[in-house]
């Protein structure tokens, strides 16, 4: 027998035979940009991604309030910042440099603070962005038909029948929705009418004013972080000058600094005479307290806290003045029963520790006229250089130099800040607050209409649904009760 031969049609063939790959090309997977773009917008719009970032926000937020922060502009100068980590190294003990490194002593100026708020700032967009087209079609182009499966299954849903024709019909639902205030809008099919009413059609962009004011202010934070700064320990003895530094050109004098108390001791009143200076020409001149700053420009200097203060002098074996100030006595010993302050020597990398004895303190050490100068070098405050305890008045070497405790006096303690995200937060506050009035007092209402010929001469079923919102029952059945007066009066029922 001879062999059939079966034709195979030249589609067939094509499928039976896999085409051989190209040369050069490969067989690898590949992704396009807009592949990539689509999933970052999915990420970005997820509300899971933005409750991640918040919480994450929340948590570096509770470490920066837990975890003593640096003063302000004090990062920028290495060996006073070194000083201060000496300082709160006996309370973190090992922990110092790993904290320090992971910049948890800035915590709202680092890079891990800022980049979550980028990360979030993107998140809200995204979701804002995303959400306004649903808003917009709602509110421009809404959805005037619905099935009779919506009617069926509408939490509030009613059917009125009518012995009027549909246009009749119309006519009485069109004028009970605008006697309530409500938008219509009506869509012919055949001889089905469709009728969509709404109120407050504009209310639900309210949430996306409250998404943007979110934004407004975690732009303002980022600002303020970024280009501000609030120095809360800015200490001025009376008599000295102090400069504000970062970057500002400002310097602050304390020309005098009055306290009054009640009868019980507690402070009633305190108030510092204060000049400030810009570039070393006077700017401003006021008497500053609690509530009263002084303002210049977006700088503001508030009065906050007061103590004592030394004037010291120290001089080098030649005789040249290396630094003659008042030290604010910041700082208070475990006990209590020391107060302490300090100043940097840079040109010889040294710290230097005032010590006094606290008000109302009996110290044998440390007499009344008396301080204990302490001298480390800048970044090694396990052993000091030299310690010497000094009379007011008389010159003493220290660690070779001459130092003097010339007298006592008071400082003013001030807040100083500049906050250059103020009008960002003030801004998305008052958004925030409209969006909110909106959504709250102005609650979006929408409700459906079908009018089709009936038995008698019209069904008319009316459906609604509602979300958050206990007081729409009622305006719906009201609103139906007198659509089903006014078409069974015209039927003369």
């Amino acid at each position: 027998m001879s062999e059939l031969s079966v034709p195979t049609s030249t589609a067939a063939q094509k499928r039976q035979v896999a085409p051989e790959p190209q040369e050069g090309t490969g067989g690898g997977l590949t992704i396009s940009p807009s592949d990539i773009g689509e999933r970052l917008w999915r990420i970005f719009t997820s509300m899971r991604t933005a409750l991640i970032l918040m919480l994450i926000l929340a948590v570096l937020a509770l470490v920066g309030t837990l975890v003593v922060q640096a003063p302000a502009g004090i990062t920028a100068d290495s060996q006073a910042y070194q000083a201060w980590l000496d300082q709160i190294t006996p309370k973190y003990g090992g922990w110092t440099g790993p904290m320090n490194a992971l910049g948890i002593f800035s915590i709202f100026s680092s890079v891990w603070f800022k980049g979550i708020i980028v990360l979030l700032t993107t998140s809200i967009l995204a979701c804002s962005v995303n959400r306004f087209k649903g808003l917009w079609k709602t509110a421009v182009h809404p959805r005037t038909k619905m099935t009779p499966v919506f009617y069926d299954r509408a939490p509030h849903s009613e059917t009125i029948d009518a012995a009027v024709a549909t246009d009749a019909a119309l006519a009485d639902v069109t004028k009970t929705f605008k006697s309530h205030h409500y938008r219509t809008v009506v869509e012919r099919d055949g001889d089905e009418i469709a009728v969509y009413a709404d109120r407050f059609r504009w209310a639900p962009f309210g949430t996306l004013m409250a998404h943007i004011s979110l934004v407004m202010i975690l732009v303002g934070a980022l600002v303020g972080g970024t280009w501000g700064f609030n120095n809360g320990e800015f200490a001025v003895p009376v008599g000295s000058t102090v400069p504000v530094g970062n970057g500002t050109g400002l310097s602050v004098k304390a020309l005098s600094f009055n306290d009054s108390y009640y009868e019980n001791g507690a402070p009633s009143d305190y108030a510092a005479d204060l000049v400030l200076y810009k570039d070393g020409q006077q700017v401003a001149a006021q008497t500053v307290r609690v509530n009263q700053p002084l303002g210049y420009g977006d700088v503001n200097i508030y009065q906050s806290f007061f103590g004592a203060a030394t004037d010291v002098t120290v001089k080098d074996a030649g005789g040249t003045s290396l630094f003659s100030q008042g030290v604010p006595l910041l700082y208070t010993s475990d006990g209590g029963a020391r107060r302490i302050g300090q100043f940097l020597l840079p040109e010889q990398g040294l710290t230097v520790l005032v010590v006094a004895a606290a008000s109302g303190e009996v110290d044998p050490t440390l007499k009344p006229g008396m301080v204990q100068l302490e001298v480390y070098k800048t970044g090694d405050a396990a052993q000091p250089l030299d310690m010497k305890v000094v009379e007011q008045g008389k010159p003493a070497q220290v660690a070779g130099l001459t130092m003097t405790f010339d007298r006592e006096r008071q400082f003013t303690g001030l807040i100083v800040a500049k906050d250059p995200g103020v009008p960002f937060v003030f801004g998305g506050a008052i958004l925030l607050i409209v969006g909110l009035f909106l959504v709250f007092f102005f609650p979006s209402r929408r409700i459906w209409t079908r009018i089709v010929p009936g038995k008698a001469g019209s069904e008319v079923r009316v459906g609604a649904t509602s979300r958050h919102d206990a007081t729409f029952g009622p305006d719906f059945q009201k609103i139906v009760g007198e659509m089903r007066s006014s078409l069974v009066g015209t039927n003369g029922i």
